[in-house]
């Protein structure tokens, strides 16, 4: 926790999430969704995808990049696999849709594979994830951003990729796994963050036209207020993929399957349209259906505590499996608040007031 950060308890940030989107003229429902997807990133660690992009969804809301009340239309089915398009839907409400559909064929016929386009902002891949343990699902997700270059190719300096989430969940009983990262070397929410005075950015994060390194969120949003909107169309230069050739490379792929695969587009060449889109290639299987759910809890379990009782590098801080840290920190925000920067509390607040939402 930052020493600028408030703390907000987890039921209060919620409410008062829930009744933006509901003063923004989205229904009970769809305002619950968002509240409780956007507190859930915050609670798991993930504040990227949390509740500081409350002013940005609202002013997508309020210029029609984003729709209220859709219901994502099959387009394609197959029975083993199914196209959805979101319809440009807010991403909380169509996401779990198309999540539904693919877990329900999964857990009746073993493995299904869903193709999500024209989706809202979905938030922390994650969340589905571990939609899908909780139905006893292995899930495999592929998401981009159609329309949104953000993140610079290994090697260059241009903006070429969206973000490019990717994410896998494994059932374990007792240990689910869940690993959920952006390709790019930080999230673009983690960049945003840090513009309203959140954890600073790795000094490598960023790279400017001329190649030189940077960790100030303006090389990607250009000048901004402290208070007021952010706009990464602004900004010369780039953030850079994670992990050089490795992550470009991913990055890459999650294109591919989200973006053309989906045929929601991939992100880019872009052109002149100011609404962008998520899209996501999910992939759903049932280890029921395979005949080998007892191996595979017994081997995966065994492998997972062997993995976790590595000796660990710095004495005192053990291994961590992926899903734990989220956990841990989920715990901790539950019982003591969601930290928040003063900046991002303020841009909240803002909102609220201007759509005569009472705190």
């Amino acid at each position: 926790m930052a020493p600028n950060d408030v703390r907000i308890p987890a039921p209060e940030l919620e409410a008062l999430v829930r009744s933006i989107f509901v003063a923004a003229a989205c229904d009970e429902a769809e305002a619950s969704r968002i509240a409780a997807h956007l507190l859930g990133a915050n609670l798991a660690g993930h504040d990227s995808h949390g509740v500081v992009r409350v002013p940005r969804y609202v002013e997508w809301c309020e210029a029609g990049y984003v729709l209220r009340g859709q219901t994502a239309e099959v387009v394609t089915d197959g029975g083993s696999f199914a196209v959805l398009d979101g319809k440009f839907g807010f991403g909380q409400t169509v996401a779990p849709q198309a999540v539904a559909l693919g877990i329900e064929r999964a857990s009746q016929n073993g493995i299904c594979i869903t193709a999500l386009r024209n989706a809202g902002h979905i938030g922390r891949v994650g969340d589905y994830s571990e939609a899908a343990i909780r139905a006893g699902l292995i899930s495999i997700h592929f998401v981009n951003v159609a329309g949104s270059v953000l993140v610079a190719p290994f090697g260059g300096v241009d903006r070429r990729f969206s973000t490019a989430p990717f994410s896998v969940g494994v059932p374990l009983p007792g240990r689910p796994l869940v690993l959920d990262f952006a390709t790019s070397l930080v999230a673009e929410g983690k960049v945003l963050v840090a513009s309203n005075g959140g954890k600073a950015l790795p000094p490598n994060a960023l790279i400017e036209p001329d190649g030189r390194l940077s960790g100030d969120p303006r090389t990607l949003y250009g000048p901004y207020e402290s208070v007021g909107p952010r706009d990464a169309s602004k900004g010369a230069g780039a953030i850079r993929a994670f992990g050089d050739h490795k992550g470009s490379g991913l990055a890459f792929m999650c294109e591919m399957l989200g973006g053309a695969l989906t045929g929601g587009g991939t992100s880019g060449p872009v052109d002149q349209r100011a609404r962008i889109a998520n899209g996501m290639l999910s992939i759903f299987i049932s280890p029921r259906h395979f005949g080998t759910q007892a191996e595979f809890e017994r081997m995966g379990l065994a492998y997972a505590e062997w993995v976790a009782g590595c000796t660990p590098a710095e004495a005192g801080v053990p291994v961590k499996l992926p899903g734990e840290p989220e956990a841990a920190t989920r715990a901790d925000r539950l019982a003591n608040g969601v930290p928040l920067p003063e900046a991002a509390w303020a841009n909240i607040q803002a909102t609220a007031r201007r759509l005569g939402v009472t705190q």
